[in-house]
C-alpha cells in the first residue's frame, strides 16, 4: 500500500479541479438566480430577515420579476463568501 501526502491547499486545488471535472461529464449546471431558500442554504443562514438585509445592503445582488418574486444572483453569494473568508493563521 502506497500513502501520498498532501498540503491542504493542493488537496483543495485537486479536489476543487475533480469536481469540475464531474459537473461538465454530467452536465451539472447552478442557476444563475436562485429562490430566497435557495440563497439562505447557500450561505448557511436561517434567517429571511438576515437575507433581506443582506440584499438591502447591497452585498448580494438580486432581481424581482415580480412583486412577490425575489431571486438571488449565485455568482455575487460566492463573492460576498469570498469578500468575508478569512486566513488561517
Amino acid at each position: 500500500m502506497e500513502v501520498i501526502c498532501l498540503e491542504d491547499k493542493a488537496f483543495y486545488q485537486l479536489f476543487d479541479k475533480v469536481m469540475a471535472h464531474i459537473k461538465e461529464q454530467h452536465s451539472i449546471k447552478q442557476d444563475k438566480w436562485v429562490s430566497g431558500e435557495e440563497a439562505m442554504q447557500q450561505l448557511r443562514i436561517t434567517s429571511k430577515t438576515t437575507l433581506q438585509k443582506l440584499r438591502d445592503e447591497g452585498k448580494i445582488r438580486f432581481s424581482q420579476p415580480e412583486k412577490k418574486i425575489i431571486l438571488y444572483d449565485t455568482d455575487s453569494i460566492s463573492e460576498y463568501l469570498e469578500k468575508n473568508s478569512r486566513n488561517t493563521f
